[in-house]
């Protein structure tokens, strides 16, 4: 790849995924956005939207093969467990543990973006590079490293129940350890109209049981929605699936 120095990629593959790249351009490639070619289009002339495509679906196979073989849940529960496996949180967190964030090639304007946008790039180029491993190594490695870094979560998302949809389980819970239905309050809204956050908090009668922010109320209340679960299973350790 011309007039880029991959060195620091062949050796963030040798430290961080254990092996070398063959060709460390798909490497590059999977950690280039489409704005730094837009930016660049003289000397750059891929992004890695097409390493994604392919990463998006050996992330799908792999995972679904892994429920089918070690849990014997109805098929709308294991869509949902799969779903809570690969959401953009839970594969952008990933990459951000890998520490591939300094070698993401973005356009100037993009880095300055806000931290959700970064926290999508960042689930992005985690799937790209799991295409981009598919291609170079083969199944079993882009496999070994789909294991390693997204199926080792499956205990805690069955232990706190965040496969399922955290607005209808709270409810579901509330109404079974309290009694009542669950409410939501705006706490606080801030920053301008086009760039709100808002913070929701989770009651339970007079009780506070969580709180969430987000771009629009039903993201905050969803977040609050989903700290209002982890309180429970961590309060009433008998919940079943």
């Amino acid at each position: 790849m011309q007039g880029i120095d991959t060195t620091p990629y062949q050796e963030f593959a040798k430290e961080k995924l254990g092996f070398l790249f063959n060709d460390i351009n798909l490497l590059v490639t999977a950690l280039t956005h489409r704005s730094y070619v837009n930016e660049h289009k003289a000397t750059v002339h891929e992004h890695n939207e097409r390493l994604e495509f392919l990463g998006d679906a050996v992330l799908e196979l792999v995972s679904s093969d892994f429920l089918f073989r070690n849990y014997s849940y109805p098929e709308g529960v294991m869509t949902a467990l799969r779903a809570a496996l690969v959401r953009t949180e839970s594969i952008g967190d990933a990459g951000y543990e890998l520490g591939y964030e300094p070698l993401v090639r973005l356009s100037r304007g993009e880095k300055h973006g806000s931290d959700r946008a970064h926290d999508v790039i960042m689930a992005d180029c985690f799937e790209a590079v799991i295409g981009a491993i598919y291609l170079d190594q083969g199944y079993e490695t882009a496999k070994d490293f789909i294991d390693k870094h997204i199926l080792v979560k499956i205990d805690q998302i069955l232990e706190e129940g965040s496969w399922r949809d955290p607005k209808s389980y709270i409810q579901e819970l509330a109404q079974k350890f309290d009694g009542v239905t669950p409410t939501y309050k705006t706490i606080k809204e801030e920053g301008p109209d086009h760039d709100k956050t808002f913070t929701v908090g989770l009651y339970v009668g007079n009780t506070l049981k969580g709180t969430g922010t987000g771009h629009s109320k039903q993201e905050a209340q969803t977040e609050a929605a989903r700290e209002g679960v982890k309180l429970y299973h961590k309060e009433h350790k008998e919940i079943d699936l």
